[in-house]
C-alpha cells in the first residue's frame, strides 16, 4: 500500500490544502496529513484545533488520516515506510522555498522523494496568512476556507476580544 505524506503547519487549513489532498488521493492508497509542530511558531490555532479542522474538512476522503508531528518529517516517513512527501506549490516562490527543503529532506533521508503539485489556479493567491490578515479586516474568505474553518475563525477570534 502506497502512503504520501502531505506535512504542514494548517493554521488555518484552506481550500488550497484541502486541493492537494484531494488531488494526493487519486494518486495514493494512502494521504497521512501531517500537522506540523514548531515551536518557534505562534500558532492562531492549537495543534489539536488544526488537526480537528483538517478531520472535518477532509472527513469525505476515506484514505486520509491526520496526525500532529513534532519533529522531523523524513523521521515520521521512515516511522510509517512511507517514501513520498507531498508539497503544494502556488508560484515560484513556493517552489524555490520547497525547492530547498526537498534537498535537505533528501540529504536526511536518502529513501523519500518529494512530489511538488502544484494548486489549482483558483488558489494562487490562497495562504493562511493572507486569510487571517483579511478575516481580521473583515474581508470575505468564503472562497479561500471551507465553511468549519471560517466558523472557527470567528470563534476564535470573538474569544480573543
Amino acid at each position: 500500500m502506497a502512503t504520501a505524506v502531505f506535512p504542514g503547519s494548517f493554521d488555518p487549513p484552506t481550500y488550497g490544502h484541502l486541493n492537494i489532498i484531494e488531488r494526493a488521493c487519486r494518486l495514493f492508497d494512502k494521504v497521512d496529513v501531517l500537522v506540523s509542530v514548531n515551536p518557534q511558531k505562534n500558532y492562531m490555532f492549537s495543534d489539536q484545533e488544526r488537526k480537528e479542522l483538517l478531520e472535518k474538512i477532509t472527513s469525505e476522503l476515506p484514505n486520509v488520516e491526520v496526525h500532529i508531528w513534532d519533529s522531523l518529517v523524513v523521521e515520521y516517513c521512515r516511522r510509517i515506510g512511507a517514501r513520498v512527501l507531498v508539497r503544494g506549490v502556488r508560484n515560484s516562490s513556493d517552489f524555490s522555498h520547497e525547492f530547498d527543503l526537498s534537498l535537505m529532506n533528501r540529504f536526511l533521508c536518502q529513501d523519500v522523494e518529494t512530489l511538488f503539485i502544484p494548486t489549482d489556479q483558483k488558489f494562487f493567491l490562497v495562504s493562511s496568512s493572507a486569510i487571517k490578515e483579511a478575516f481580521r479586516f473583515g474581508g470575505n474568505i468564503s472562497t479561500m476556507v471551507p465553511p468549519e474553518v471560517e466558523a472557527a475563525l470567528r470563534e476564535k477570534t470573538s474569544l480573543q476580544k
